[in-house]
């Protein structure tokens, strides 16, 4: 095991010297009794009359471990034995033969090398003594027991290592920190070999240790984690109780201070300055401020707030940043450096936990006063209105004005602003700009049938600095104005069937017109004036901006005539009132049963006329010498004059 010589040397003269004192204690230092009285017989034994001789008496017999030298430890000897040698002595059971021998003629036992008392504490045996000439026992086979006696050759041992612990800071004294537990393979039973003591080699004054139990304990009041946080605690555990020549080790102990909430929030400066451009967006992080506090985890969670002026609070905000703890200061609406430049506000950082043991309750909280400035920015043009919405009558003349635009620099400088109209709004250039004073005037005759909004940029731009610009959306409605004569909603082609009786209706005519008066569209029908009342057909309005034609007389044929011309006058409701002139030519058809012209009145007109080839070509050649005045003329002409091209 490493020990000193001269310790080894002490421990076996001591086990030899202990064995000695045994056996001289004992009645019979051969190990024989001859004057042992005799002991009956065992129930059911196959003598019961005879009574056995016990000529021998076994003790326990000691041996001291680690002692390598070979040594007589005993001796086993019969009262029968009378030194002619005529007994042998037999030893068997653990460690015969090679750990232990027995002279046969002697009946000393001696060891044969050095026993480990860790390794076995004691060997159980049997000795015999046989008569040499019988070869018959001349003693019972007896058991007997060889205990390896300890001596202190053994380091104590720590278990469960390592040892980690943790307290938290400002614990009272005496306050359990850990308990170091060692082990000794040595007998615990056998002197001091096993015996233990703790005692502290690094950790004091802070630390203490029970002698006995190895429970450390905290022996300095007031131990600050923010001062220190760990601590080694080096224990020794000595054999022997402590006496000079037992053995010793040592272990470690790491002792961690955990965090209590014993410090609060303390700013570092008592002014926080911060600038922003008065541009900046709404959630901008104008700046951070931060409040020391020593403790950690959950002890150095703080929230921040804004104190004092309503206005500076409404304008910012600030939010605790849960990873680094400071304070975001946030813009939380549009600044304008026109109407306030600084903001002077006071913020407040409190821990959301605090623990009254330790500090009163207004320490847990600190204060600082922020000032932020606001920084002022080229900004462009601001319209007074971010979209104009004007009416101009469509037949304004020229130069009309139609409105005016403003837009301001809000700047400290005012800059003057120049005036435009994006020509991209505008392709038709119908519009100009006053380039100084924003008026806007017609630039051409308007048409509202050909454009009734036109939805113009204007533009505002800085005369100097940036010559920053800003635009306003420009509606103009042209207004109706009467200028558009009402006309057929469609080229009618009418036809009156041979047969039809006075008052039928012979065709349903409507109107219309591009202008949109306000009240709507309101036509009125009539036929041309004349001196004579028409006889064929009459003209009835009926006034939701329809007309009939009716028949008057039954008696058409085409035999007779196959087409009539009717003049139709339609006016409209404006002021003034226009009117045109359209005529509606008439054919005469002879209908199928229902009254339905499937010729349209063009195949009956040839067909009754019985025109021939010959007619035709004649009527080609007429057509081919007039002129256009005659032509017109011509057309006008009842078709009976054209079967004998009489024009």
């Amino acid at each position: 095991m490493g020990r000193p010589e001269g310790v080894r040397a002490r421990a076996v003269a001591l086990g030899i010297f202990a064995t000695l004192a045994l056996f001289s204690a004992i009645p019979g230092a051969s190990m024989s009794d001859p004057n042992a009285p005799e002991r009956p017989p065992a129930p059911g034994s196959s003598q019961p009359h005879r009574r056995l001789k016990r000529g021998w008496i076994w003790k326990q017999l000691f041996v001291p471990e680690e002692d390598p030298t070979p040594q007589v430890i005993g001796q086993l000897k019969s009262d029968s034995d009378r030194g002619e040698s005529s007994i042998r002595y037999i030893l068997s059971g653990e460690g015969a033969g090679d750990v232990f021998q027995i002279d046969e003629y002697t009946g000393e036992i001696r060891t044969l090398g050095k026993l480990d008392r860790e390794e076995k504490a004691f060997y159980v045996l049997q000795a015999q003594a046989i008569n040499r000439r019988t070869n018959q026992p001349e003693e019972p086979e007896s058991e007997f027991i060889i205990k390896v006696q300890d001596i202190n050759d053994n380091v104590p041992q720590f278990q469960n290592e390592p040892y980690v612990s943790s307290i938290p800071e400002m614990c009272p004294t005496g306050t359990t920190v850990a308990r170091v537990t060692a082990t000794d393979a040595d007998d615990p039973m056998f002197g001091n070999n096993a015996k233990l003591i703790y005692s502290i080699l690094q950790g004091e004054p802070y630390f203490s240790v029970e002698p006995k139990t190895g429970i450390i304990v905290t022996s300095w009041p007031n131990m600050d984690r923010e001062a220190r946080d760990q601590y080694l605690v080096v224990v020794q555990v000595k054999d022997m109780l402590g006496l000079s020549g037992g053995y010793s080790s040592s272990t470690t102990v790491t002792v961690t201070l955990t965090d209590v909430n014993d410090n609060g929030p303390t700013f570092q400066h008592h002014l926080y300055a911060f600038a922003v451009p008065e541009n900046a967006a709404v959630g901008t992080t104008v700046g951070r401020i931060m409040a020391q506090d020593g403790d950690i985890g959950i002890n150095a969670k703080m929230t921040y707030s804004l104190e004092d002026d309503l206005e500076a609070s409404a304008t910012f905000i600030i939010r605790t940043d849960p990873v680094t703890q400071e304070g975001v200061v946030l813009l939380a609406k549009p600044l304008d450096f026109e109407t306030k430049r600084r903001f002077v506000m006071a913020a407040e950082a409190a821990n959301d936990h605090a623990d009254t043991r330790f500090l009163p309750l207004d320490e847990f909280r600190d204060r600082t006063t922020l000032k932020i400035v606001v920084e002022d920015v080229d900004e462009p043009p601001v319209f007074l209105s971010p979209l104009y919405e004007w009416k101009v009558p469509e037949n304004a003349a020229v130069g009309t004005a139609v409105g005016s635009v403003t837009a301001e620099d809000g700047d400290a400088f005012n800059n003057p602003v120049r005036y435009s109209i994006a020509r991209r709004s505008d392709a038709t250039r119908a519009f100009k700009i006053d380039p100084n004073n924003g008026t806007v005037t017609t630039a051409k005759v308007l048409d509202r049938e050909a454009a009734g909004w036109h939805n113009l940029t204007v533009e505002a731009k800085e005369t100097a600095q940036g010559r920053l610009s800003s635009s306003a959306a420009l509606f103009i409605k042209v207004l109706d104005v009467n200028d558009n004569v009402p006309r057929l909603a469609t080229d009618y082609q009418p036809y009156i069937c041979e047969g039809t009786q006075p008052g039928e209706l012979v065709q349903l005519i409507s109107a219309v017109d591009p202008d949109e008066p306000a009240e709507g569209h309101h036509f009125y029908f009539s036929m041309v004036p004349g001196r004579h009342i028409n006889p064929n057909f009459t003209l009835r309005d009926n006034q939701d901006n329809t007309a009939g034609i009716v028949a008057r007389r039954s008696s058409f044929s085409r035999r007779d005539r196959t087409q009539y011309l009717l003049p139709v006058v339609v006016t409209d409701s404006g002021s003034p009132a226009l009117s045109s002139t359209s005529t509606l030519t008439i054919s005469v058809c002879s209908c199928q049963p229902g009254g339905h012209c499937p010729t349209g009145g063009v195949r009956a007109l040839a067909m009754s006329m019985g025109v021939s080839l010959q007619t035709l070509l004649g009527l080609s050649v007429c057509l081919l010498t007039l002129t256009d005045v005659e032509l017109a003329q011509f057309l006008l002409l009842p078709l009976c004059c054209l079967s004998s091209c009489c024009c």
